[in-house]
């Protein structure tokens, strides 16, 4: 009795997460909803301006860091037992909303098809387009830059807001996945090496490296396999480390050997060039069939993910 419980238990978890990834698939980010990232971002912010200042600015963003990443898993943990406690399909409901508000699948497809769309149109829209999902200042990108960014975005992406979401799924659950949505949004807001956030954003960057090492490399790997090139990872290998983050430039690099080009160069980032090294050797122009496999392979290695994650969830529990 009890392990058919207990069996019962975990199969409404995977049916969950199910259910939750199949409607970021169908729906994405729909606009004008309440989203859980713009709350963790005004906790962020808040945080931010109160102790953004004065001496031991490394110490007291760690500090912040580590109360906000420990005390959304502890809070999502007590959330799901007293859920469970009360009603099991309550608990099940909000495993599924929750896996649903932590990936980003759809919108990423979606934006990144609009920028090749946009600046088909025209230069201008194109750039405005791609501002919406580049951290670089698009304001005098060229139209092969624009795409770029896009694909990019696209691959690096991929690994931040599909992947690695559904890898701590995989390990911890949903307290786990939205931890990890905590640390990703503390360094997209302050993990950057300008004045403002170098000391104060150090803790956060460093644990978003370490949160995404295995995912970024899964990403690629994935990437590779469902394309058919695995024999291209000494490509990956080569290119991977060259990128200034320690995990962005392996599924970028995976793409740009899927695509047979290159990317990287000088970048524009509040205010100040920065050069990336380049991640492959064909320079070329980009067209939208490679926007369309780019967005064929996402799909297929997201799909593969998915199906990775409820065979963890099913074994491991």
């Amino acid at each position: 009795m009890y392990y058919w419980f207990y069996q019962s238990f975990y199969m409404a978890k995977v049916l969950s997460f199910i259910g939750g990834w199949l409607a970021d698939r169908l729906w994405g980010d729909p606009e004008g909803w309440p989203h859980l990232v713009v709350g963790f971002g005004k906790a962020i912010s808040l945080g931010e301006k109160m102790l953004n200042k004065g001496n031991g600015r490394v110490v007291k963003g760690g500090v912040m860091a580590f109360i906000l990443v420990a005390g959304t898993y502890l809070l999502c943990e007590r959330i799901l037992v007293l859920a469970g406690y009360l009603c099991p399909l309550f608990s099940s409901i909000l495993i599924g909303v929750g896996v649903f508000y932590c990936l980003a699948g759809k919108t990423l497809v979606k934006e990144v098809r609009a920028v090749f769309e946009a600046v088909d149109r025209s230069v201008e829209e194109g750039r405005k387009q791609v501002g919406r999902i580049v951290g670089r200042d698009t304001s005098h990108l060229s139209p092969q830059g624009i795409r770029a960014a896009a694909l990019e975005t696209l691959a690096e992406n991929l690994s931040d807001g599909v992947v690695a979401p559904m890898f701590w799924f995989a390990l911890l659950g949903l307290p786990g996945m939205m931890a990890y949505k905590m640390v990703n949004t503390l360094d997209s807001m302050v993990g950057y090496k300008n004045e403002r956030y170098f000391e104060f954003g150090q803790i956060a960057a460093t644990l978003d490296d370490i949160a995404n090492y295995i995912p970024a490399r899964l990403t690629a790997w994935l990437m590779l396999a469902v394309s058919g090139n695995l024999n291209k990872m000494d490509f990956v290998r080569r290119f991977g480390p060259a990128h200034a983050s320690p995990n962005s430039g392996y599924p970028e690099s995976a793409l740009a050997a899927i695509l047979n080009c290159r990317f990287g160069g000088t970048h524009d980032y509040f205010g100040k060039p920065v050069e990336k090294p380049y991640i492959g050797t064909n320079e070329r122009a980009f067209v939208m069939e490679d926007m369309l496999t780019a967005i064929k392979i996402n799909t297929h290695a997201e799909l593969a993910m998915g199906l990775i994650v409820c065979l963890i969830s099913t074994i491991i529990h």
